[in-house]
């Protein structure tokens, strides 16, 4: 079974994407775009180009695609999205470049097959990116959940609280993605689907350990509470929580821009493919 919204791709591409010449492109974001409210177009000249510029609709269009069958939009959407009241002109070359990568990818989708053989599994890829934001210097998150390997759940998320440290970035993502284990978990039980545990995978040990020792730090004080609930749930729920390579890491590509190698690795073992 497969979800694939092609035909609504091909309209987008059509409204928006201005010459049929424009080259698609491997990867939704490239690494020399640096999207920043300061350097937005200030001039009277670039805010009467932007004015004419379908800047909202297009990130509306893009955010569609994303939440229904697009993870690996998810990243870049959200990143342009921040800067839709007031965008520039390299904030549109950003959203050109997703219209570019869209193009090249129309008949991409989420699949689902059969597990043959082996065992139903939830199983959860959860990452950070360290002062993402180059506006307030705040932290990304961004976690995508499997079930039999198809992606079935994914979030990626600008978190209001500024961390001081990568081991804090990685806890506080630990207890994002540990909320919709709690429901996703509920949920198999309500459908008779039974496994151990759900695993959540993350690559910063420090932040594990941190996760399930329980004793006082006066380092990790000032964390907001509501970040401390996961101890306990990992003691009190079959939610577990395993160290990861980073390599291995399929939360990679919801949280920063990745080579297009890895782009494609995670895409894979997402089953993020082409539907034919």
């Amino acid at each position: 079974m497969s979800l694939i919204q092609k035909t609504y791709l091909h309209k987008v591409l059509q409204k928006f994407l201005i010459g049929d010449e424009a080259k698609s492109v491997s990867s939704p974001f490239a690494a020399h775009f640096k999207l920043l409210t300061r350097i937005s177009s200030k001039t009277v000249d670039d805010r009467e180009y932007m004015s004419h510029i379908p800047y909202a609709s297009t990130i509306g269009s893009h955010m569609y695609t994303m939440v229904c069958t697009r993870p690996d939009l998810s990243q870049t959407v959200s990143m342009v999205f921040r800067y839709m009241y007031d965008p520039g002109r390299g904030d549109w070359e950003a959203v050109r470049q997703i219209l570019q990568y869209i193009k090249g990818s129309v008949d991409v989708g989420l699949i689902f097959e059969n597990d043959v053989g082996g065992k139903q599994k939830c199983t959860c890829y959860v990452d950070s990116d360290y002062a993402g934001d180059l506006d307030k210097r705040q932290f990304t998150t961004g976690y995508v959940f499997t079930f039999s390997q198809a992606t079935m759940s994914w979030r990626y998320t600008l978190q209001f609280t500024v961390a001081m440290s990568m081991t804090e970035v990685e806890y506080m993502a630990l207890t994002e993605a540990v909320k919709e284990a709690i429901w996703l978990q509920d949920l198999m039980d309500d459908l008779r689907i039974e496994q151990d545990f759900l695993r959540v995978h993350c690559d910063r040990m420090s932040a594990i350990y941190l996760a399930k020792n329980q004793v006082y730090h006066a380092r990790t004080k000032h964390i907001d509470v509501k970040y401390h609930f996961a101890r306990d749930v990992f003691e009190d729920r079959d939610i577990e929580v395993k160290k990861i390579h980073t390599e291995d890491n399929l939360g990679d590509m919801l949280t920063k821009v990745v080579l297009g190698v890895k782009f494609n690795h995670c895409k894979n073992l997402l089953l993020i493919l082409p539907v034919s």
